[in-house]
């Protein structure tokens, strides 16, 4: 692995992404999301990792993650990226790299970004012209109730919630994705 400008330090959270060599698809079935979604599910339990959200779209994936103590975020999408690579090309008869060079990271600051963060990954579907609602494979249909899946036994939907009216936090939470706020520009210039 390559030199990395950010340091991850436990408890904090991070705006973690990747997108495809040259722009490729990384996803091309129903079957590449399951088995990417799958793998993140199993690797957060295993390097102590929280996944706050997150939205796989064709070519690329976007996740909100907190490194817990003992936990590495750099070896979680490591092994992530590695094994479904692996499944990737050994299904598609490809070699090479699938993920364009080493992963992205930000470090998430202040609630107030993480909350803008969640709300521009959610969003993320328009972009390809997709309800971001029905959109099957972001964690926005879990945050809104909308869906059981085995995702939600990981995700930690509750650190999101708690910035929002305890009473209606779903309502509340929807109301602040769908609002007509612009999304800052440190954010959208991250792709």
């Amino acid at each position: 692995m390559g030199y990395r400008a950010i340091e991850f330090i436990d408890e904090n959270y991070y705006h973690v992404y990747s997108r495809g060599n040259e722009k490729r698809a990384i996803f091309l079935s129903d079957r590449d999301y399951i088995r990417f979604l799958d793998k993140l599910k199993e690797y957060s339990e295993q390097d102590k990792v929280s996944i706050l959200c997150y939205c796989l779209i064709p070519n690329h994936y976007h996740t909100i993650l907190k490194q817990l103590g003992g936990g590495s975020i750099t070896n979680f999408i490591h092994r992530l990226q590695t094994s479904y690579a692996m499944y990737f090309n050994i299904k598609n008869d490809r070699v090479g790299h699938l993920f364009q060079g080493p992963f992205k990271a930000k470090l998430i600051e202040d609630d107030a970004y993480m909350l803008q963060v969640s709300r521009y990954i959610h969003l993320n579907p328009q972009d390809i012209r997709k309800d971001p609602v029905k959109y099957r494979w972001s964690s926005l249909k879990s945050y809104l109730n909308l869906t059981r899946s085995e995702m939600d036994t990981v995700l930690q939907k509750e650190l999101i919630y708690d910035y929002f009216d305890h009473s209606f936090p779903v309502k509340s939470y929807k109301e602040f994705v769908f609002s007509t706020d612009e999304i800052p520009d440190d954010i959208l210039a991250q792709e």
